[in-house]
């Protein structure tokens, strides 16, 4: 079985409560999506619509992987940069799958559809996204092709006494 990729899918009340459900849920299992468990979907709505309103910008663009069942099973926020002498890379945010497809390769089946929707855009030459240490992200991101070139020690507090790096991910386009 596998996902199916649209890159900016129509944004309706099924694909926002689909993505604030991934989002809770993703988050509850460990994942590193910008909350720390436990939340629910309604804890992460009001960083949706962010994401949303940036979307409806042209700030933003989201590829969303819907499962068998036409359900949000995962998505990536691509964000171009407006600094105009970076407009040739593309940050990558809020990278996310169902808990429940992870360790059967979807998670590269994923980076691999967010890099051909990159090569898309016209200009882009890298794919720029930070990821919080100490869940070995580097180390999956990694294996998609993406090169370490920056981190900063205990930027990211997960809890008063958890502190974790700040790791600065790129791909070059070629």
């Amino acid at each position: 079985m596998t996902l199916r990729y649209v890159l900016d899918p129509p944004v309706d009340r099924r694909l926002a409560d689909g993505v604030c459900d991934l989002w809770a849920r993703v988050t509850n299992a460990g994942g590193a999506v910008g909350f720390v468990p436990p939340v629910t979907a309604e804890d992460v709505r009001p960083e949706l619509t962010r994401h949303l309103a940036a979307m409806a910008e042209g700030r933003a663009r989201l590829l969303a992987a819907y499962d068998e069942e036409d359900r949000v099973a995962g998505t990536a926020f691509l964000m171009p940069n407006t600094h105009r002498l970076m407009r040739h890379w593309v940050w990558l945010y809020t990278v996310m799958l169902s808990p429940d497809r992870q360790g059967r390769g979807e998670g590269r089946a994923l980076m691999a559809a967010v890099e051909e929707a990159a090569r898309g855009m016209d200009g882009v030459r890298g794919i720029r996204l930070t990821c919080r240490g100490g869940l070995g992200l580097e180390h999956f991101y990694g294996s998609c092709g993406y090169k370490e070139v920056g981190r900063v020690p205990d930027a990211i507090r997960v809890a008063d006494d958890d502190l974790r790096d700040d790791i600065t991910m790129w791909l070059r386009l070629s």
